[in-house]
């Protein structure tokens, strides 16, 4: 596995590039994968999206669909992608420090 380092931290990350082990996170390197990922600044848009998901993946185990985001997050469709474009659920999930969703290809 390859790893990264962030916020001074050394990490591993899984085969599709997010953070293996989602207890590694914090919001300092949520900033950095934002940055990566080509978004200047985290708005509260944002970090509502990447809260919601957090606490459906520590509840359910698995990072919600972009359906479930845009029905439950209080965050529509068009925001999703103007936030965390070409595939908001996979970003959203990569910069909150989870493993893709189950339903991204």
């Amino acid at each position: 596995m390859e790893t990264i380092c962030l916020a001074g931290k050394t990490l591993t990350l899984d085969n599709d590039g997010n953070l293996a082990n989602c207890n590694d996170w914090n919001e300092a390197i949520a900033c950095e994968l934002a940055t990566q990922e080509g978004l200047d600044e985290l708005t509260p848009q944002h970090w509502a999206v990447i809260t919601y998901m957090r606490a459906v993946f520590h509840k359910e185990g698995d990072a919600p669909s972009i359906r479930r985001l845009t029905r439950e997050s209080g965050v529509d469709t068009k925001t999703l992608y103007k936030l965390f474009p070409k595939g908001p659920a996979k970003k959203a999930a990569r910069i909150a420090g989870l493993p893709k969703p189950k339903g991204c290809i």
